[in-house]
């Protein structure tokens, strides 16, 4: 199935549909979230999931879905990453804490 509209028929109106002006902006996102800075991988989830919204709405008005939901699903990927690696940061400070609090208890006067 093409993504490409029908020509009208009569006016002679037509145009090739233009690419989304977010799907790149959200594959880039999601690369970087990826290998740089996963702290843009929500940020490429949003945006990647609105433009492939709007590319599905607009009636063949839009095309760069497959960039756009490319975008999204490495956002998605960058964002499971960020909460893993706050967990662990947060399971370091936790046990470290316990660790501290064990030794200090068990210190001798």
């Amino acid at each position: 199935m093409s993504s490409y509209p029908t020509a009208p028929q009569g006016n002679g109106d037509w145009r090739p549909p233009e690419k989304h002006p977010q799907s790149t902006l959200a594959l880039v996102l999601g690369i970087l979230g990826l290998v740089i800075c996963s702290i843009l991988g929500p940020f490429a989830w949003y945006i990647g999931g609105k433009a492939v919204s709007e590319i599905d709405a607009s009636g063949g008005r839009y095309e760069g879905r497959s960039e756009a939901n490319a975008g999204k699903i490495l956002g998605i990927i960058g964002t499971v990453l960020l909460g893993l690696g706050v967990l662990m940061i947060i399971a370091v400070v936790f046990f470290g804490f316990l660790g501290v609090m064990a030794s200090s208890s068990s210190s001798t006067y």
